[in-house]
């Protein structure tokens, strides 16, 4: 992306957090190598895993779902605020609560409602003064606090912590890592003209369910257009009434058992005329009919690692032609304070 002296503020200032995620990352996989032994050890122990957050804290927590059941570990993750009011057992679980800031409201009301957690109660987050560090035990994510809106750069430090435990519990990083070494730059030229003339997004995915919830807060929250996300079995269950001309659809496939249930949605979606986008890692032929956005045959966090700094820059230049002042919220504040 070009930044231009009429460019928003705010959209620089998230360029400046995208040039340096992929940095960012490395080195907070990196450092996070003792406590993620720490934190693995817990789930060898207990076998079950909370992933607590809000926002995008909330969507990692739905991307690495699945990678923490497929190394054993019943992994669920629920919005903080619903812990709060509708809570699960917190006892024999290991928790692992995410905030960027590490002090929005639900966090600070968790914290002090459950008199800091668990002995198995571990954080997540960027900023190391933040009462979440200063609480429980904290991977810290390199790079500081990130000071544009959307979340971008939080996002993939994010993942790279998450990938640090997944290691430690036993899984292979090394594709996951060159994702971040050697990030690939796809076009998204075709995918920003397929999308022009719409008036909403549904993004929607199966075990890039997280990932596809991540981009449609960004999408919302940088376009101020309705943008919502739906698992890809969900959308089946009616919603499909909702397709057409006026309403994009935004997939993401990678190489696992469930990219034949992507594909078919994006011949569905087709055939009822809304445009479609496929962010693809399946290593599968591109799906007639649709916008697709190639990449190497990637699964898992290989996959998300790759496809989530190009899905970014598809929501900044979509949000950029529509929003005279993208970037700068109206309605929300970084760090939200309040419930």
């Amino acid at each position: 992306m070009s930044v231009s002296k009429d460019r928003p503020a705010g959209l620089i200032a998230i360029d400046r957090e995208m040039a340096r995620q992929h940095a960012d990352a490395i080195a907070s996989y990196e450092r996070a190598t003792a406590l993620a032994q720490r934190l693995a050890a817990s789930l060898i122990s207990t076998g079950r895993l909370l992933l607590l957050g809000m926002g995008g804290s909330h969507a990692v927590g739905r991307a690495v779902e699945p990678l923490y059941r497929a190394l054993g570990v019943d992994a669920v993750a629920l919005p903080l605020s619903e812990q709060l009011g509708q809570p699960l057992s917190i006892e024999d679980k290991t928790i692992l609560v995410t905030s960027q800031s590490g002090e929005s409201a639900e966090v600070l009301r968790w914290l002090r409602e459950t008199n800091g957690g668990t002995p198995e109660t571990f954080g997540l987050t960027l900023e190391e003064d933040a009462l979440l560090a200063r609480a429980v035990p904290s991977l810290i994510g390199a790079g500081g606090t990130e000071r544009a809106f959307a979340a971008t750069r939080s996002l993939t430090v994010t993942f790279a912590l998450h990938l640090a435990i997944l290691a430690a519990l036993g899984a292979d990083p090394a594709e996951a890592l060159r994702a971040l070494e050697s990030p690939e730059m796809p076009a998204i030229d075709g995918a920003l003209a397929a999308l022009a003339d719409v008036g909403a997004i549904v993004t929607s995915g199966r075990r890039l369910q997280g990932l596809a919830e991540a981009i449609a807060l960004g999408l919302t929250e940088l376009s101020r257009l309705p943008c919502l996300s739906l698992e890809g079995g969900q959308l089946r269950h009616g919603p499909m009434e909702m397709l057409g001309p006026s309403v994009g659809v935004v997939l993401f496939r990678a190489a696992d058992p469930t990219a034949g249930l992507v594909q078919a949605m994006a011949a569905s979606a087709a055939e009822a005329r809304s445009p479609v986008v496929v962010f693809d890692a399946s290593g599968e032929p591109p799906i007639e009919g649709v916008t697709t956005i190639g990449f190497k045959r990637a699964t898992g966090m290989a996959a998300i690692l790759a496809m989530l700094p190009v899905a970014q820059s598809l929501m900044v230049a979509f949000a950029d032609a529509r929003v005279e002042n993208a970037g700068t919220p109206v309605r929300s504040t970084k760090v939200t304070r309040s419930e």
